[in-house]
């Protein structure tokens, strides 16, 4: 776009090709656009530049000062819109919606104005200053839009406050303590779906947009909040068939929480990719994006947002990133003392490098992050490598990953090499490469943290060695492995003891002289926990020291069997031995333990 005007404007000999370079140099030096650089630097007016892209466009254009625009036209697009693609509503007649815009091609803008108005929208072009100069008059002055480039994945923001179906849910006092009731959002939701049903009952199988578009906001945003209210992690909605289907996951397990029409199925969709800042057009490619709600001035939730072509449709599945869930405190995770010490000492360490395994959902980057916020002080650069980034961390540098670009794990690395580091995180080991870049920067003075996917400590060694790293790296490079699991805690309003024979407790690992005197305790389901007789989670952890004794069966190739063997003979507790402390202590089931170490 800015060589392309640059062009436009040299080409109808508005400015020269001198001021055009000075123009693209100031550019680069303030990530500014071309239009604006030039109107500031004198060498052009803002009425000449919008006449030019008049014609290239071959729309009308507007001057935005000579236009006193209608409070209720205004309303029809909310503040994040208008400042996301720079444009403003500025008149309504009959079906169609006028709006002024910087760049009157773009179909996606268009595409999401109509949807959400339900107007066919008439684009007219203005400059990118006038706009913005509107915007600040009739919006306020949120974010700077004019020298401000905005990333592809750099979330819009939806405030509660910009929701008028949410004032009469909860108190100012509420939403400023950021305290929502449960109760009440089940009420919003469960009033979207009447609404959604009158408008069904009054017209045939063809709803249109603008009949559907109120009561889809207040439903998805209920589904939204609800699930943030109830601590769900992640959201799951799937249309298939027949059905479509709202699923919550909670404490790690996968619940139906809501049947809705099929007739809605395009419209929720929809929705969320216009919040998401994802295409709504592009039906046949999975697409990733992130939703950012702030739930008055002191809670801020993002959501992370996958879209993927199913059989019927677009199943979606928002991951809910709430940073005060986060816990940095390595006490609360669920370490046992031993372990807590040795993988302190391990990450306080000035050089080396410590892994943390488990398949997906186990709880490593809440690991990760809690360990990071420990070490986190003013003396040491701290650098990571994510995919995706969950949460900012202040005071650590966070670089998100992008393949499609080649900003890999690896090539992230060579380049913290370069930034003078003291620790560096990389989200993942996965590849050769990878593992071999962090083995050296753990061998050159750098303390490396990362995670793998292995089943316990112990098979991570042979796993670095199937990658084809050598065994003297290994050996020489790892300070610390660790396993872990997530379990679900019993819900600490019903709990209570259950007999269980002593052949089951023997079964999973219990000693004959325990048995008779363990007492074992369930939930048998309440209000609190929703009859699940659970209430929030705790890891199970498998430390593993990287000793002398070890490092020699590193060094000779031994089996997983080997050194898990070892490894046990010197201390070290392994994932089962982890869960039946957390028995022993009253904290979850034994039917927990068993599932989550199945086969340990």
């Amino acid at each position: 776009m800015s060589k392309r005007l640059g062009e436009l404007l040299v080409q109808a000999k508005l400015i020269s090709q001198e001021q055009l370079k000075t123009a693209l140099d100031r550019q680069r030096e303030t990530d500014t656009k071309l239009g604006t650089v030039l109107v500031q630097l004198g060498f052009i007016t803002e009425d000449e530049i919008t006449e030019v892209l008049a014609d290239q466009y071959g729309v009308p254009s507007v001057n935005l000062a000579n236009f006193d625009i209608d409070p209720d036209v205004l309303k029809m697009v909310p503040a994040e819109v208008v400042r996301r693609y720079l444009l403003i509503p500025i008149s309504r007649t009959g079906s169609s919606l006028t709006v002024a815009m910087a760049d009157p091609t773009n179909v996606f803008a268009q595409d999401d104005i109509k949807f959400m108005t339900g107007y066919n929208v008439i684009p007219v072009v203005a400059s990118e200053i006038a706009i913005e100069r509107t915007i600040r008059k009739y919006y306020g002055t949120g974010k700077s839009i004019v020298g401000t480039s905005m990333e592809m994945d750099e979330p819009q923001q939806f405030e509660v406050e910009d929701y008028a179906e949410f004032e009469d849910t909860y108190s100012e006092e509420d939403i400023d303590e950021g305290l929502l009731n449960v109760g009440d959002f089940d009420e919003l939701v469960s009033g979207a779906m009447d609404e959604i049903e009158v408008v069904e009952d009054d017209g045939d199988d063809a709803l249109t947009i603008e009949d559907m578009e109120a009561p889809i906001v207040k439903l998805v945003n209920g589904i939204l909040i609800k699930a943030i209210n109830n601590g769900v992690s992640d959201i799951h909605i799937e249309p298939f068939e027949k059905s479509f289907r709202v699923r919550y996951r909670l404490d790690g397990v996968l619940r139906k929480e809501l049947s809705l029409p099929l007739k809605i199925r395009n419209a929720v969709t929809s929705r969320v990719k216009i919040m998401a800042s994802l295409d709504i057009s592009e039906k046949r490619l999975p697409q990733d994006g992130r939703i950012k709600m702030r739930l008055g001035p002191k809670k801020e939730i993002d959501f992370r947002v996958s879209t993927l072509p199913v059989l019927f449709g677009e199943k979606i599945v928002l991951r809910i990133l709430d940073k005060s869930n986060l816990e940095v405190d390595m006490t609360k995770l669920g370490f046992e003392p031993q372990q807590l010490a040795e993988f302190q000492e391990a990450i306080h360490k000035p050089y080396g490098m410590v892994l943390v395994s488990g398949p997906t959902g186990s709880g490593k980057t809440t690991t990760l992050y809690s360990a990071l916020s420990q070490l986190n002080t003013i003396s040491d650069n701290i650098m990571t490598a994510e995919d995706p980034v969950e949460y900012n961390l202040i005071g650590i540098n966070q670089v998100q990953m992008k393949e499609s670009i080649g900003l890999t794990f690896a090539a992230s690395l060579r380049a913290f090499l370069r930034q003078d580091p003291d620790i560096i995180m990389v989200g993942e080991i996965r590849d050769f490469d990878t593992a071999e870049t962090a083995i050296k920067a753990a061998l050159t003075g750098h303390l490396v943290l990362s995670t793998i996917h292995t089943n316990d400590a112990p098979s991570t060694i042979n796993r670095l060695l199937n990658m084809g790293i050598e065994p003297f790296l290994v050996s020489s490079s790892l300070i610390l492995v660790q396993a872990q699991r997530l379990c679900r805690r019993i819900c600490s309003h019903c709990k209570e003891p259950v007999t269980v024979p002593p052949e089951a407790l023997l079964d999973i690992g219990f000693q004959d002289d325990e048995v008779d005197d363990m007492v074992v305790h369930k939930g048998k389901g309440c209000n609190i926990c929703t009859d699940s007789g659970y209430k929030g989670r705790i890891a199970l952890f498998e430390v593993m020291p990287l000793g002398d004794e070890v490092r020699e069966l590193v060094l000779r190739g031994a089996s997983s069997m080997e050194i898990k063997e070892t490894a046990v003979a010197l201390g070290m507790r392994t994932l089962r031995d982890s869960g039946l402390q957390k028995i022993r202590d009253g904290v979850t089931t034994i039917e927990e333990v068993v599932r989550v170490t199945f086969g340990q």
